[in-house]
């Protein structure tokens, strides 16, 4: 059986081993921590990654331990300012149902992913710390501290910015630090504040936030530090959480306790200038860090591994050459590289926001950060004959459709899976949707008996087709191919998918 080590067990790792192991992939996640992290860290899921994760059925999982509406209530030199609602107005839309991300805690989204690996068969391996690896022609064997070896034909490292696994592979983290701006976090229990909104203190002392999550009883707290006679910022504590709450809110009736877990914050600006060394493969932090602004870094790792799963499960099946694997790198880079400057960007905006009355945290939501109007039109991958307005490589849009028997039929429902999607809008397009692979599902659109009904015309306006026409969507919800429909239709799709 073909075998994946993963190296990391966080969204990232636990993301790209679910996606293996739904296709029939054996995954060895390798995790050196001697039990399951329980920190909050990353807390938001945007919209692109709750497709992601509905997509892996474990979306329903989690909804109960997040909201998506979170008002933002800031301060400035301890006065109350106003509250702010930044998803105000947004709505589900036909093409993107969910309008805004999940605010919950990082371990929740690990729990959930960990209980999908063990349903498809698969386990995180604790206390298994990577010493080094040895690449052949045919597999990787990796050597871990205990002595034990494990190979297999891949290796992937989601083992963060401090990554084991790309320092032996001899890749820098090329870019920039600031040594001077820190942030302390940690999770702790709150008393003398309603768990109704994101609370914000701004002001010429620097900024303190705390966030609740529903169902939990501890907060996220975000400051900026205490420093000593040296200018060195203080180790985060409770006790230094507590007098960093009464310096910034003026009051002494916020009591905080129960701090679990603790960590300094530095400002990096990083990342690598290549993905894959021959048999080994990066994802996540592990190939770029930057700025908590705008809520990018797990979501960023999430859809690295979504991106990658499904190449690597397709050419370890046997579904495609080894080649795919380049187009992992070609459309995953310039994504990091864009990712760290608007977050860089955001999070001067914020620390500018410090200073002025009525500024909180989405001062640094400069651009879009739902993920969905991320596309991959530069790829090699994307093959567009149609020129409308959605385009090869864009993500593909949900639509809401009535099935055969009446049912109402969602496209994000006919993509679940690891498989391509071939839509055919319209009769003409009928006679590509036969004889098609079997990892291609075909679905026709208003082409006659047994297809989805477009009542309301939304799979058409989505997905810009006026005529008849085929769109080919990869098994990570873009689209790959689209053309006219026809005599040549139905041979540019097969010739598509032999290239693969």
């Amino acid at each position: 059986m073909p075998t994946v080590v993963i190296v990391g067990a966080g969204p990232t790792g636990l993301t790209l081993a679910c996606s293996l192991a739904r296709q029939g992939v054996q995954v060895r996640v390798l995790e050196q921590a001697t039990e399951y992290a329980s920190g909050s860290r990353g807390k938001t899921l945007n919209p692109r990654s709750l497709e992601v994760l509905a997509d892996l059925g474990i979306l329903d999982r989690l909804t109960p331990h997040g909201r998506s509406r979170l008002p933002f209530r800031k301060y400035f030199a301890g006065e109350f300012v106003e509250d702010t609602d930044p998803y105000a107005g947004v709505r589900p839309t036909p093409a993107a149902p969910y309008e805004a991300g999940l605010f919950l805690p990082q371990w929740r989204v690990e729990r959930a992913l960990r209980e999908l690996l063990g349903e498809l068969g698969g386990r995180v391996e604790l206390d298994s710390r990577v010493e080094r690896f040895e690449q052949g022609p045919d597999a990787v064997r990796v050597l871990l501290a205990d002595g034990r070896a494990v190979t297999g034909d891949y290796l992937v490292a989601c083992d963060g910015g401090r990554s084991t696994v790309r320092k032996r592979l001899g890749i820098p983290l090329e870019g920039s630090s600031d040594p001077e701006f820190a942030l302390v976090c940690g999770d702790v229990e709150v008393a003398g504040l309603e768990p109704d909104a994101w609370h914000q203190w701004f002001g010429p002392e620097g900024a303190l936030m705390l966030c609740p999550f529903p169902g939990e009883r501890s907060w996220q707290l975000q400051a900026s530090p205490e420093f000593d006679a040296d200018g060195v910022p203080l180790p985060p504590s409770l006790e230094s959480f507590q007098r960093l709450v009464e310096l910034r809110t003026g009051r002494s009736d916020i009591r905080l306790s129960e701090a679990t877990w603790l960590s300094t914050w530095r400002v990096n600006v990083r990342m690598v200038d290549r993905y894959r060394v021959d048999r080994v493969l990066l994802a996540g932090d592990c190939a770029h860090v930057h700025p908590i602004a705008g809520g990018l870094g797990m979501n960023t790792g999430i859809q690295d591994a979504w991106n990658l799963g499904w190449k690597l499960g397709h050419v370890l099946t046997g579904l495609a050459g080894p080649g795919l694997l380049d187009t992992y790198q070609e459309e995953r880079l310039p994504i990091a590289a864009w990712t760290l400057g608007v977050s860089s960007e955001g999070m001067a905006a914020v620390i500018e926001g410090v200073r002025t009355p009525g500024v909180g945290v989405e001062a640094g939501r400069l651009t879009d950060t739902t993920g969905l109007g991320l596309d991959y039109r530069w790829s090699s991958l994307a093959e567009d004959r149609l020129g409308g307005p959605l385009r090869a490589g864009d993500r593909a849009p949900d639509a809401p459709c009535t099935g055969p028997d009446g049912e109402p039929v969602r496209l994000f429902e006919a993509f679940a899976g690891s498989h391509y999607t071939l839509l055919g809008f319209g009769p003409a397009a009928r006679s590509a949707l036969a004889d098609l692979p079997a990892h291609v599902r075909a679905v026709a659109v208003e082409a006659g008996a047994g297809s989805l009904v477009d009542h309301g015309g939304h799979a058409r306006r989505a997905y810009g087709v006026t005529g008849d026409a085929l769109v080919l969507v990869r098994p990570d919800n873009h689209v790959a191919l689209t053309v006219p429909a026809g005599p040549a239709a139905g041979p540019a799709v097969r010739a598509y998918l032999d290239r693969r």
